[in-house]
């Protein structure tokens, strides 16, 4: 079983390239190698929504996917990240059923946060509503019906098939100490809390990332983990300070700032706002283009002035391949105004060239990469699954077959980045120290150093070209 290594990691769902775990395998061992050396392997349980993340149980496999024996195999090979739902539960789950079926009398009553204990009045006020940092326009709540016929409002922050978990309760604390023991015994390197800023609540506070509510969790979470030697990477979209302050802590990060700055500086041939960041970004992180979600917003807020994140935003619209705002809206299931929908190839209009200089960049900046499948086939925008489903995120969810897979990597951009990839993972330059060069507006120069052993990037953002030199055998060549 595999431990956490500097080398990129693949963020894929186990039916997104092959129809199942075994497949990934296939697909992994045949066309990928050693490209990745981590998988962060996104919801495999039992789900009743949202693409895996209303987990009905983290006991079991879905059997669609194959079982924990498929699992563990793929953690002889790479180091894997699983997902833990930290903040919520299906509503499928047999927690929540029980609760519906027994109500007071259920094992699992306080497992929920129930409006009518949370509130000091069983409602919350006007002003206590619009205190809440929440993804609906009304208070983040869901009816348990139970099966006495009674009625009462219990905390929901996303989907209705995700029902909140109440985690300061002794019975919260069981219930994520068991899970997570669990999934630590079979096979996670990292685990990453989804989620984990809404999980602490407090009357008349926005309920997201509460202080020093969310330190406690996130220490009870990390000594829980320590046991195994697993770490833990705590997944928030939010203001860039709310990452700096849990990379004080000494906890894993993502950057979700990279994706819309790097998009800004190829737009413009400019790396102003890039370069600030790359000089000041935490150091201990996992750094992102794509995921299985949009394309961040919210995270580079007094990153990019306001006026540069609202051209940036338009013009994605404007520049991108086959992107449109209605996909963004109701009439795609999607009301997420922190979160652009389109893959990251079409974001930079499908060029390859403007592509492969931005994966560059986060190859060489600070951290490990993660790559998306959809990212690592230089995916489009899945315009046909967008529209068969009406599920705005489902533009950036493309499902492979494993003869597709074989077709796409043959295509030069893909075979490119590949090797690009196996470079960042081999090169010893990269367990060493991060600099960034002076240089002008449009190019970026970047400097890993280990001992002897040296890469350097540079990045020319008007014409989208990239030269890496290296050393090797002492000597200093040339990348391609």
């Amino acid at each position: 079983m595999k431990k956490i290594e500097n080398k990129i990691m693949l963020i894929t769902y186990a039916d997104s390239m092959g129809n199942n775990l075994k497949d990934l395998k296939v697909v992994l061992k045949d066309y990928i190698g050693d490209a990745i050396g981590g998988v962060h392997l996104l919801p495999f349980f039992p789900s009743s929504g949202d693409r895996g993340f209303a987990p009905m149980t983290y006991r079991e496999v879905d059997p669609v996917f194959g079982g924990w024996e498929d699992v563990m195999s793929l953690a002889d090979d790479y180091y894997l990240m699983y997902d833990y739902m930290i903040n919520h539960i299906s509503a499928q789950s047999e927690y929540y059923k029980d609760f519906l079926a027994k109500k007071d009398s259920s094992e699992y009553k306080d497992l929920f946060i129930r409006y009518k204990d949370f509130w000091a009045n069983g409602e919350p006020t006007e002003e206590e509503v619009d205190a809440i940092y929440k993804r609906k326009p009304r208070a983040p709540y869901v009816d348990a019906i139970f099966a006495d016929g009674s009625k009462e409002k219990v905390w929901c922050t996303f989907d209705e098939e995700q029902i909140d978990i109440n985690c300061p309760h002794e019975s919260a604390k069981k219930f994520i100490r068991d899970n997570l023991r669990h999934l630590c015994e079979h096979g996670a390197a990292i685990i990453r809390l989804d989620a984990f800023a809404y999980a602490t609540k407090k009357a008349g506070s926005s309920c997201f990332f509460i202080e020093p509510e969310v330190w406690d969790l996130l220490h009870e979470c990390e000594d829980i983990l320590k046991e195994y030697g697993v770490a833990i990477l705590p997944e928030i979209h939010e203001h860039y300070t709310m990452q700096q302050k849990i990379e004080d802590k000494d906890f894993y990060v993502y950057d979700f700032a990279l994706p819309m700055l790097l998009i800004n500086a190829l737009y413009y041939g400019n790396g102003k706002y890039l370069k600030n960041w790359l000089n000041i970004c935490p150091r201990k992180q996992f750094t992102t283009l794509d995921t299985h979600d949009g394309i961040g917003v919210v995270d580079v807020r007094d990153l990019l002035p306001d006026e540069e994140i609202d051209r940036t935003k338009e013009d994605i619209f404007k520049y991108g391949a086959n992107v449109k705002k209605i996909y963004n809206t109701a009439a795609y299931n999607n009301l997420d105004i922190y979160q652009i929908n389109c893959t990251y190839y079409s974001a930079l209009g499908d060029d390859d060239a403007a592509y492969l200089c931005s994966r560059a960049i986060q190859f060489f900046a600070p951290g490990i990469p993660q790559v998306y499948y959809v990212g690592m086939l230089a995916g489009k925008n899945d315009l046909e699954l967008l529209e068969e489903t009406k599920v705005g995120r489902n533009i950036n969810r493309h499902y492979y077959s494993m003869d597709e897979v074989a077709t796409e990597v043959e295509r030069p951009v893909v075979n490119e980045l590949l090797e690009l990839m196996r470079f960042r993972n081999s090169h010893k330059a990269f367990d060493g120290e991060f600099i960034l060069n002076e240089s002008d507006e449009n190019i970026v120069h970047i400097t890993r150093k280990c001992g002897e052993h040296r890469a350097d990037l540079y990045v020319d953002l008007k014409d989208k070209s990239y030269k890496i030199t290296y050393t090797e055998d002492g000597r200093l060549v040339e990348y391609k």
